[in-house]
């Protein structure tokens, strides 16, 4: 069954529970009065012949007459014999007896004698009883008749409460259907179904809430997982492609030392050359491992770091080991961002490090660090040769030599500007690229920028 049907179901029970509840307390509230009022009239009879035994009986005609009371007046001999002295629409179908007389001398009653009827009696001398009886017979059916519309109002009040709980629970059910519905789409794997829009009552908004708030974390994770496989695919592929060259240069030169019959200088070489591409292989490796780490889902970036300090300590360092080139640094102070201090150590070494070997030792270089709005933007710029036209803007390529006349041995691995670029965003900013106003290369790096206290 159906929760809707269920709590229809409720309601109208409890609905029609009330309602006959409210109804028996009428019925018996009616009851009670009507026959409160007969006693009453009953009582006014006996009271007035009360005291005056002789002329009880007249007095007791005339208050039914003047009054037009419906009541029934039997006078009851010593030897019960019954003579009705009035008789109403509705008269005692049996006579009373002594005993009925005895018992109704003091409060009005009601026996299975004289069933339908209640009665009281008094004392009119000579040994003879007067008996005031009157009909419950109205009474009854007045209460039957009560008891009939309470029903049909209590049918009423269910059918009413039926349809109008359904509505209410319908729309409200509907909003739960539609957030099942959305959650089963997510379930099958449709992460980017979208979110039904906020309806019915606060409890079904939160609902909703909490729902969207787990399918968005869904999505991140799921996201996640495929940026994951995505950067594991990628390095493995970049791996076996970058490393080939080296190994094969090594494994050619292993078969050339195994070879007794080369010359002492010949075996240097080829020691030496296994050597560096040794090197080459372990400043690869290390830089691929660097790689797939930035591009894991950060799990450290809160820290607060001076990227003023950061930069004036390497500008200093680079101004030192580059005597002869023509620095110029502009580092506003007290510039802070927040990120890892070892990713941004590295963003600022391998600028400077690209500069150092890809310019002449007398190319000019502009180190710059300013606030810009919200931001922080990092300059670094030379003299050197530059990049081709076509290669500036954002996003390079992994193992993009743009120098094509170096050759392996000589240049890099192609991994500088992807570790800067995967850097930048990381840290929640951005690498680009353009021609410098001294000739060369511009890099610019525009980072989130964060205040000392924050």
């Amino acid at each position: 069954m159906k929760l809707s049907t269920r709590l229809t179901i409720l309601l109208v029970a409890i609905t029609t529970t009330v309602a006959l509840g409210v109804g028996w307390f009428a019925v018996s509230t009616s009851t009670r009065s009507q026959y409160a009022s007969l006693d009453d009239t009953i009582k006014a009879v006996i009271d007035s012949g009360r005291g005056h035994p002789v002329a009880a009986l007249s007095n007791a005609l005339y208050v039914v007459q003047q009054n037009n009371y419906n009541l029934t007046l039997d006078v009851v001999s010593p030897t019960d014999s019954v003579t009705q002295v009035n008789t109403p629409d509705a008269a005692l179908t049996r006579t009373p007896t002594l005993d009925d007389v005895h018992d109704s001398l003091h409060s009005v009653r009601a026996s299975s004698d004289l069933s339908g009827f209640r009665y009281r009696s008094i004392y009119i001398g000579g040994g003879d009883y007067l008996v005031v009886a009157g009909s419950t017979a109205q009474i009854a059916a007045a209460n039957h008749q009560l008891e009939a519309r309470v029903a049909l109002a209590g049918l009423l009040a269910a059918i009413v409460m039926a349809v109008i709980a359904r509505l209410f629970i319908r729309r409200e059910l509907m909003s739960i259907n539609q957030l099942i519905s959305f959650a089963g789409k997510v379930a099958g794997g449709d992460a980017r179904v979208e979110v039904p829009p906020a309806a019915g009552s606060s409890d079904v908004r939160e609902l909703r809430t909490s729902l969207t708030h787990m399918v968005e974390s869904l999505r991140q994770a799921i996201d996640t997982e495929k940026n994951s496989a995505l950067g594991m695919q990628r390095f493995i592929g970049d791996a076996s492609h970058e490393l080939r060259t080296p190994l094969t240069v090594i494994r050619g030169y292993s078969e050339l030392l195994e070879n007794p019959e080369i010359g002492e200088e010949q075996h240097a070489r080829a020691l030496e050359r296994v050597r560096r591409e040794v090197g080459r292989m372990d400043s690869l490796v290390g830089d691929l491992l660097f790689l797939a780490e930035v591009s894991e889902p950060p799990s450290s970036l809160g820290t607060l770091v001076n990227l003023s300090d950061v930069l004036a300590a390497r500008a200093r360092d680079f101004v030192t080991d580059n005597a002869t080139r023509p620095v110029e640094v502009d580092i506003e102070p007290e510039v802070y961002t927040t990120g890892r201090p070892d990713f941004l150590e590295r963003l600022v070494g391998n600028a400077l490090g690209n500069i150092m070997r890809h310019t002449g030792s007398d190319a000019a270089v502009r180190i710059s660090l300013h606030r810009v709005g919200e931001n922080l933007k990092l300059v670094f710029e030379d003299g050197g040769p530059g990049l081709p036209d076509a290669a500036y803007g954002e996003n390079p390529e992994r193992f993009q030599r743009f120098d094509l006349s170096r050759s392996r041995a000589s240049g890099g691995s192609g991994l500088g500007m992807s570790i800067m670029a995967d850097v930048a965003v990381a840290l929640g900013g951005r690498m680009s690229t353009s021609r410098s106003q001294l000739g060369g290369l511009r890099l610019t790096f525009t980072l989130p920028r964060s205040s000392k206290g924050s």
